[in-house]
């Protein structure tokens, strides 16, 4: 059972690339410093009082590298992890086969443990703090409850919704972090680290033109090299430079303010369908074709932060930077509205 939801976990596009990718100790981790400086501390006080490290929260926008600093916690602490996501978790009897089955010091992880079912997330209460789980048996007069004791382990939870988390799970995390989009110089790092990994010819100017179309995000920076790089291996020899990865890029639809293709149909929805706004999101979702809550947790941060797009308690409104963005004159009566 355990094994089953581990894999369904996992198996996502490119894993083994991505798991190749993805730095192991602090050392190789790039950006998010105060984090990592906070977490390397509290490795280094665990190890040295032989004790189980504390359960932690890390939250913020997908692609930050969550899932990592998980892996990396493990490696540092020297134990095993176990990984699966709130959705997949979905009966007690789950939860109960994945803590039963670890030892002392080791980590589970779950993903978007936001969206895990109240009544498994109620039994992680005494497991995270007494390390013990109590089971229901049978039903009616037969039912019996068994506590079943556990070892000592960490819990390290992910979420992209932190606001979503019921107050009595949050409490219990010894440690809570959120980590925040990237630094272009931090990016250009990370995809000089990732070239060498995957044996690309990649200069500093085309590191630079990706790092600044990448929405400040590691796991699209990834991405996109990994594009870049099959178009440099067909069309330019193999290398690639800043006019490579610009033609490579313009090729995706990504211009050089890192909008996609849904980018600039939201922003052009808002503008010439909606008149500029306020506009709802559900409207603004049968608009562009795509589900609410991807336009919320996937485009809109990205938009929002860079100025293109504003949230108002009437609706979604475009600002005159979005409007340059997509060849719409300003809006003068709307900012006087604003």
């Amino acid at each position: 059972m355990t094994d089953r939801f581990v894999s369904d976990t996992l198996n996502r596009p490119d894993r083994e690339l991505d798991v190749q990718l993805r730095p192991s100790r602090f050392r190789d981790f790039v950006g998010q410093d105060k984090i990592t400086e906070r977490l390397t501390l509290f490795v280094q006080a665990a190890r040295q009082r032989g004790d189980v490290l504390e359960h932690v929260l890390l939250s913020g926008p997908p692609g930050l590298g969550k899932t990592t600093l998980a892996y990396i916690l493990a490696e540092e602490m020297g134990v095993h992890i176990k990984c699966t996501s709130g959705p997949v978790v979905d009966k007690p009897g789950d939860l109960a086969g994945l803590l039963t089955g670890m030892e002392r010091g080791d980590i589970l992880f779950v993903d978007e443990i936001h969206r895990m079912q109240r009544a498994v997330e109620e039994y992680l209460y005494s497991a995270m703090e007494d390390f013990v789980i109590d089971i229901m048996i049978d039903q009616g007069p037969n039912a019996r409850s068994v506590r079943l004791n556990l070892q000592p382990f960490t819990l390290i939870g992910a979420t992209t919704r932190s606001g979503l988390l019921s107050a009595p799970l949050r409490s219990r995390f010894g440690m809570q972090a959120r980590l925040d989009y990237y630094e272009e110089a931090a990016l250009e790092r990370i995809l000089a680290r990732s070239a060498r990994i995957l044996d690309v010819n990649m200069d500093a100017d085309g590191a630079r033109e990706i790092a600044r179309r990448c929405r400040g995000t590691p796991r699209i920076g990834n991405n996109l090299l990994r594009r870049v790089r099959d178009y440099a291996q067909v069309r330019a020899g193999n290398r690639i430079t800043r006019e490579v990865a610009d033609q490579a890029l313009a090729m995706m639809d990504i211009d050089r303010h890192g909008l996609d293709e849904m980018d600039k149909r939201i922003l052009e929805a808002v503008v010439f369908r909606f008149g500029g706004g306020p506009v709802g999101l559900g409207s603004l979702a049968v608009s562009v074709g795509e589900e609410p809550d991807t336009i919320e947790e996937v485009y809109e941060p990205f938009l929002i932060q860079e100025g293109y797009l504003k949230r108002t308690p009437q609706g979604r409104v475009i600002t005159d930077r979005g409007r340059e963005r997509v060849g719409a004159p300003p809006n003068e009566r709307q900012g006087r509205l604003l």
